[in-house]
């Protein structure tokens, strides 16, 4: 099996996983430890033929207030396609869940620097794939993100309400509750 293969199925667990803390409310703790496990957001998305919501998790960089994604695996990652189809997007982020926009930049002068500060803050990911943003050059670092898609998101409106990070974070109350109620009836 190719690596870009096992990769690939390497992260579908790992996103499900993710998906999960986020879910329960820990996205802060997902990204306590950036240098290991990277900064980690959460890509909410519409599915170009299903129309419903779909959760990815990814790793991102804030330059100037817009955050930076990237599509590793090329055309071929849904998620990619999927915003492609409809750009309106979510985010969930440590600090907040927010509306977006989303859009591809192709050809930017500034895009090396935008990239590498994707890579950098994926943690152990880009090194798994290969690529060391540290000590790689740009003309090396071009060659091995040749399949890449970078993406800018726009924030465009704050969000509350139901449906965003932290949807199951009942979990632990009710779950210290029953606890307490086991250990004072043991």
């Amino acid at each position: 099996m190719p690596v870009e293969e096992r990769l690939r199925r390497g992260f579908k667990y790992f996103n499900r996983f993710m998906l999960l803390l986020w879910r329960l409310g820990l996205g802060a703790w997902v990204n306590a430890w950036p240098a290991l496990g990277g900064r980690i957001m959460v890509l909410v998305h519409t599915g170009r033929r299903s129309g419903r919501r779909r959760f990815t998790p990814l790793n991102y960089a804030i330059i100037s207030g817009d955050v930076y994604c990237l599509a590793g695996f090329g055309s071929g990652s849904d998620w990619y396609r999927n915003i492609l189809a409809q750009p309106q997007v979510e985010l969930w982020l440590p600090e907040g869940w927010w509306a977006a926009t989303a859009e591809e930049l192709a050809g930017a002068g500034a895009q090396s620097e935008w990239l590498r500060a994707v890579l950098l803050n994926s943690g152990l990911a880009a090194r798994a794939a290969g690529i060391d943003p540290l000590r790689i050059t740009d003309e090396a670092l071009r060659a091995a993100t040749a399949t890449y898609h970078l993406i800018r998101l726009r924030r465009t409106a704050a969000r509350t309400g139901a449906g965003g990070p932290g949807e199951l974070a009942w979990v632990w109350p009710v779950a210290t509750v029953l606890l307490l109620l086991w250990l004072a009836l043991s």
